[in-house]
């Protein structure tokens, strides 16, 4: 216990484990680590994580939609292998790619695959190699709403584009009661938050807007910035479900893990099926699992069915991709890297993210990436 003391204390010094209170709690409840005096190849009797010569600090920078399963990941990890300090900061996955293309991360998180000119410019940090696309987290990406009096909620693709492109204004408009004849809908004005950063999480809603109501979202389905008309901007998955908790008639995105540690009512999504979809992990699994490896070689680079009418799948899915170089890794970060990346893609690592609102990687999908990130070098 004084070890894993110590280990919190450092990694909150550091800046890299802010845990919202419910998940240190779902965190703590695996806390049951067998103490390793080193950072050799060792492996801890109840985690069985493989330290594997991880050593030292490795910083990492992008998506917040995975920030929450990195903060327990890292918790895992750091207290298995001691000497170990992995700083993953949250910035966005913009951000994050930006910050790989410059050399001043090992790896990035992202919720959207390179582009190539991405992948161009990771070519001059992985001498020899370039960056791959190695998925490791899937979910869903929730609606939260703050409506007082409104605890349920239905919504489509068109109605959800129209509102976040500010044609519909209030929640009393006849769309929205054509879907929820059974609610009280009052004439409040609808606050409509969105991202101020470049966001994976933009470009998925993005995707998922153009596929499922192409008539009513004219973006570009690429961007990772916001481009709709209107509504109000926050920074982070975070900001913006902060911004609707704290707004009477507010609307936004976030990954559910951020729902659920703020008790935010989320929408429920008509996509055609039989019955409107809720947003679980186990929804957007459904959904996920239909996604098809659209990369060549060791790049994992998925293509995701975002107008899905299957039952009980949840449409607004997102994967997270660790953005590492095949090749061309700085040999003072390499085994830290492997290491880590060993772990989340592992059954243990992918088992830790249903109770935290994530969906854990289709079987197939997570045994190819395991077998990648050896490789790595």
């Amino acid at each position: 216990m004084k070890l894993q003391r110590k280990n919190r204390l450092r990694a909150t010094a550091l800046g890299a484990l802010a845990v919202s209170g419910a998940l240190v709690l779902t965190a703590c409840g695996s806390d049951d680590n067998t103490e390793s005096s080193g950072s050799g190849d060792k492996t801890t009797a109840a985690s069985n994580i493989k330290c594997d010569g991880a050593t030292g600090q490795v910083l990492a920078n992008g998506s917040s939609a995975q920030k929450n399963a990195m903060d327990i990941w890292i918790k895992n990890f750091q207290e298995a292998c001691s000497g170990v300090e992995i700083n993953y900061a949250a910035d966005g996955s913009g951000a994050g790619i930006t910050k790989f293309t410059d050399g001043q991360v090992a790896f990035a998180g992202s919720d959207s695959a390179l582009k190539p000119e991405e992948v161009t410019a990771s070519k001059e940090v992985c001498k020899g190699g370039q960056g791959i696309n190695l998925p490791m987290v899937g979910g869903p990406v929730a609606i939260g709403f703050n409506v007082p009096g409104v605890d349920s909620l239905v919504l489509d693709a068109p109605t959800l584009a129209k509102i976040f492109d500010s044609k519909i204004k209030k929640w009393d408009d006849k769309a929205i009661k054509a879907l929820n004849p059974d609610a009280t809908l009052p004439s409040t004005a609808i606050q409509a938050f969105h991202r101020s950063d470049e966001s994976g999480t933009t470009q998925n809603l993005n995707k998922y807007l153009k596929a499922a109501a192409p008539s009513d979202w004219n973006y570009d389905d690429s961007s990772k910035s916001w481009e709709a008309k209107g509504g109000q901007a926050a920074s982070g998955s975070s900001g913006v479900a902060s911004s609707v908790k704290d707004t009477e008639g507010a609307i936004g995105y976030f990954e559910l893990s951020y729902a659920t540690a703020s008790s935010i009512t989320t929408v429920k999504m008509d996509t055609g099926a039989g019955a409107p979809v809720e947003v679980t992990s186990e929804n957007a699994s459904k959904a996920i699992a239909a996604a098809k490896v659209k990369g060549t070689g060791n790049d994992m680079a998925l293509d995701l069915d975002y107008a899905t009418k299957a039952e009980g799948a949840y449409p607004i899915i997102l994967v997270t991709y660790e953005i590492a170089c095949d090749k061309g890794n700085k040999a003072e970060t390499l085994p830290t890297v492997k290491a880590f990346l060993n772990y989340t893609a592992s059954e243990e690592g992918q088992k830790v993210l249903a109770d935290a609102g994530y969906a854990p990687l289709p079987t197939e999908i997570a045994a190819k990436v395991r077998e990648i990130v050896p490789t790595l070098s």
